[in-house]
């Protein structure tokens, strides 16, 4: 591994993969065999171990579990939607990446990205979003009548309280990459569109 463009991250310096503790390297490593390429997110926290092992402890423990109320795919679609209210371009790019692989769509991403409220979702997806959204964007408006919504289309309580944790993560995520300048890799603009060996 070596040392990723610096102009990735505008405000602060990037770290070299060769630097980092070795449960961090081979952490890396591991992320970058399995996509071909190591995304900046990893380096872009990468001055603060600890941190960093505390937030992809944290992204792992929600996002690669999957639960009969809440695929893989649309925990990613919540990712998405919500980082695109906050206007956040590394997480819209990065994870719309694999929310197209994950929901075998090519489109929504794009279509969450631009206008949630359009996209080609099912009554329960637009329920989840709609809730999301509102979590990520006017968080004092939530009320008991959003949460026993998502209930209202089979949502466990576990699921329920994924919803509102993916959503609080990623707000700190989308926060950290506007204070850090982070920017997605240009590889995750083709993921899901094209084949990989393209």
């Amino acid at each position: 591994m070596t040392r990723l463009d610096p102009s990735i991250m505008k405000r602060f310096p990037v770290v070299d993969v060769e630097d980092l503790p070795r449960d961090l390297q081979d952490r890396i490593a591991a992320v970058s065999e399995k996509s071909g390429f190591i995304p900046n997110v990893f380096l872009g926290i990468a001055q603060r171990p600890d941190e960093m092992r505390a937030f992809f402890d944290f992204h792992d423990s929600l996002m690669d579990r999957e639960t009969p109320g809440l695929s893989k795919a649309e925990r990613e679609m919540i990712v998405v939607a919500t980082s695109a209210e906050n206007g956040c371009l590394y997480c819209v790019v990065a994870h719309g990446a694999i929310a197209r692989i994950r929901s075998k769509n090519p489109y929504i991403s794009d279509q969450l990205a631009t206008d949630w409220r359009k996209a080609d979702l099912d009554e329960r997806q637009r329920a989840i979003i709609s809730v999301a959204v509102k979590l990520a964007v006017r968080p004092v408006e939530i009320v008991d009548a959003d949460l026993d919504l998502l209930r209202s289309h089979g949502l466990s309580e576990e699921d329920v309280q994924d919803v509102g944790a993916i959503t609080a993560f990623f707000a700190m995520s989308n926060r950290l990459v506007h204070w850090s300048g982070l920017m997605p890799n240009a590889e995750f603009y083709v993921m899901g569109r094209v084949p990989r060996d393209a």
